[in-house]
């Protein structure tokens, strides 16, 4: 594991006066117990009462204690991000796989022996703070990389392209996306008039739309979700040479998600699911972990992909250039303390090392202003860099003197270059070949507000990325469309917005349209606007399964939450061996009850619950145990609740184990079982019912955990009439 980065700051003065503070404080510290002071070391003798005339009279303005800490409580607010506001983060470290030395000399991806201490943040991109973690929404996936050589800052999505070509068009995506000026609503969601109005009018984010209204967009968690630098970017060696390069991030739990049913319920019980289950799998020694991926294209060659790489509304299919598993990323430490390290991490995709660049594209070329800009305003000043979580790990030596918020205690004399009265020297690069070196691009053309003609294709990839979809995948897509466009009051945006997907595919532009109250499809209805232009590239692969999440399941159980339902009267012989065998598998179990405190096995004995069924409904699980026991399923039948948390996790496509008695349960279900469970057949995947005789010999485990390693079972019958 990286040491801490968070060590006690040097004491500033001389060595003796040093050393005297250092000793006053650890003498101080080893108290026998914490003394409550100001923030200038006073002691405070009341913490309950600010100082009065009487004890009945009004409060005196000579109170310096009760000042302090109001005035301090007035201002410890910062303003949150525009964008990426709803947030959290976690420490720790990368490691390279072998040396990258033939590409780039970037000094953290060349020894495998090194681990490179790492921030990372997760985050939604447009609702505010306080909004739900399982919203509908892109989710940032930002990498701070503390390397010797200064900090690198890979600031990416959980998908790799973007709704706009140009920075200049950001500040119009995002008000057209966060709640409308007028009365300040929907919070955290597209599903209204203005986004929908903008996209409509921007063929450019067609892609980018099908990306958000798929699976991707309702990760089943932080952990289980890929990442994508986005942009392209360029690698360059010792001798000079030079590649374009695309980041990816490779969850080695698989990519996962919600349905939209659980997402929306999630997010009124635990609106912080997201940050909560990444701060437990840490807490618990599970550390997520992620391989770092490249896409190397050697520079002239980018030509002949058969689309700008310069476009971020465009993605490099795996298919046609494979990714380069180079590394891997571990978290394995939580914040100390959320807003001094989650929420005052600066990132800036500017922040690069030697041996990494940027490439022309005009997307990332305005982000590079705009972050700094950005942190300027949030953090107070030009001295953000100082705060201990944005704090390089190098040495750093400027002449950048003074501002808010200043750290530093520059004893210098001298705040310029060159000088003679202050050892200058060793503040300069020594050697042409020291130093980050910019490419040395050949630049002559003429100043223009115009856009490639390379960028004027806006819906090949989008055909490409609906082609790669398995009919569930695509399902989704369609429901999450009617959806949003059904939140829509105005009919023209509503047609206007399905015309355009046309483009991608008449046969989904007319599904999507069927709900929604308009006429057919008309792909020629657009070819009059501002904006469109009908073209198209020719895909050099017209599927791409690297593009579907269902062929990304690692199908390990690890951190998955099962439900085991309980009354009193349980079996508890096989429940103990199956609960044993998902526990060892890494696997969460949770006995869910009517009540709190214990219940009753059949042979007398006490369990004690985690949760019931009305605190801990069943979209807060992965899959769900029945165990057996005549009085248990006689108690849970006969419960509404019970009963609706099976349908629900039936609906929701979660595996279901049943033991003997435990398959009266799913008689609500409408399968009709007869028999002894062990000859039930079940016509519909995922529902498992199994003699309880058997459990002992580990095969019913070893059925249970492969059917939960498959996550869901897309093609399971009647979902649709199940009324959960």
């Amino acid at each position: 594991m990286p040491q801490s980065r968070h060590k006690a700051a040097t004491p500033v003065g001389s060595k003796d006066a040093g050393r005297d503070k250092q000793s006053q404080l650890e003498s101080f510290k080893s108290g026998n117990a914490a003394v409550l002071t100001s923030n200038y070391g006073v002691q405070s003798p009341d913490n309950h009462n600010s100082l009065k005339a009487g004890t009945r009279g009004p409060t005196l303005l000579e109170d310096f204690i009760l000042h302090e800490k109001i005035t301090h409580f007035d201002h410890e607010r910062i303003p949150e991000r525009v964008v990426n506001a709803r947030g959290c983060g976690a420490h720790g470290y990368f490691k390279v796989y072998k040396s990258m030395v033939q590409y780039t000399r970037a000094a953290f991806l060349q020894d495998p022996e090194i681990e490179t201490p790492v921030f990372v943040r997760f985050s939604t991109v447009v609702g505010s703070k306080g909004s739900a973690d399982t919203v509908r929404d892109v989710r940032g996936f930002a990498v701070k990389f503390y390397t010797r050589e200064g900090n690198y800052d890979l600031v990416g999505n959980n998908m790799p392209v973007f709704f706009i070509q140009d920075a200049i068009k950001f500040p119009d995506l995002i008000h057209a996306l966060k709640p409308e000026p007028h009365h300040e609503m929907p919070q955290a969601t597209s599903a209204h008039d203005t986004f929908w109005d903008f996209a409509s009018l921007m063929p450019e984010s067609t892609h980018m739309l099908m990306w958000t209204m798929s699976d991707r967009a309702l990760p089943r968690s932080l952990r289980m979700m890929e990442g994508f630098g986005v942009h392209a970017f360029r690698f360059s060696n010792a001798r000079g040479d030079t590649c374009f390069v695309k980041f990816h991030w490779k969850p080695k739990l698989g990519v996962h998600g919600l349905t939209w049913d659980e997402a929306q319920k999630i997010a009124g019980v635990d609106p912080d699911f997201h940050r909560r289950e990444l701060w437990e799998a840490i807490e618990s020694g599970n550390f997520p972990e992620w391989e770092l991926g490249v896409q190397l294209i050697d520079a002239g060659k980018e030509t002949e992909l058969g689309f700008d790489i310069l476009d971020a509304t465009k993605l490099i299919p795996e298919a046609q250039v494979p990714v380069q598993i180079i590394g891997k990323l571990v978290l394995n430490r939580n914040p100390d303390n959320f807003f001094a390290e989650t929420e005052q991490v600066a990132f800036h995709p500017g922040h690069l090392v030697p041996g990494i660049d940027f490439s022309n594209d005009p997307l990332l070329q305005g982000r590079l202003f705009s972050y700094t800009d950005a942190q300027l305003s949030r953090l107070g000043g030009a001295n953000f860099h100082e705060l201990p979580i944005n704090r390089s790990v190098c040495p750093i030596h400027n002449f950048q003197r003074d501002g808010m918020h200043r750290q530093s205690i520059n004893k210098s004399r001298v705040a310029y270059e060159p000088n003679t009265l202050g050892n200058g020297t060793e503040f300069r690069v020594d050697g042409a070949a020291q130093g980050f070196q910019s490419f040395p691009e050949l630049l002559d053309s003429n100043k223009t507000r115009c856009r490639s003609a390379s960028f004027d294709d806006h819906f090949s990839q989008a055909t490409l990325f609906w082609n790669s979809q398995t009919a569930v995948e695509k399902d989704h897509i369609v429901e999450a469309f009617r959806f949003e466009l059904s939140k829509v009051d105005v009919p023209d945006i509503r047609q206007r917005m399905v015309d355009n997907l046309a483009h991608i595919d008449l046969k989904l532009a007319t599904r999507v349209a069927a709900t929604l109250g308009i006429g057919s499809p008309n792909p020629k209805a657009a070819a009059g606007r501002p904006g469109f232009r009908d073209y198209r590239i020719t895909n050099k692969v017209n599927e791409d399964a690297a593009l579907s999440s269902a062929g990304k399941l690692a199908g390990s159980v690890k951190t998955r939450r099962i439900a085991i339902l309980v009354a009193d009267g349980v079996d508890a012989a096989p429940l103990r061996r199956l609960q044993q065998d998902l526990v060892d598998a890494g696997a969460i179990c949770k006995l869910v009850a009517p009540r709190l405190g214990t219940v009753s096995t059949s042979s007398g004995r006490s369990l004690v619950v985690d949760h019931t069924f009305g605190s801990m409904p069943s979209v807060m699980f992965d899959a769900v145990l029945i165990p057996g026991g005549k009085t248990c399923v006689l108690t849970l039948s006969a419960l509404g609740d019970a009963i609706h948390f099976v349908l629900e996790a039936y609906k929701h496509c979660k595996t279901i184990c049943a033991l003997n008695d435990g398959a009266q349960l799913l008689g609500s279900l409408g399968f009709g079982l007869v028999g002894n469970p062990e000859t039930v057949l079940v016509p519909t995947q995922g529902i498992m019912i199994a003699d309880a005789r058997k459990v002992l010999d580990g095969q019913v485990s070893r059925d249970f955990i492969a059917a939960i390693g498959r996550h869901r079972h897309w093609d399971r019958i009647n979902v649709e009439a199940v009324p959960a």
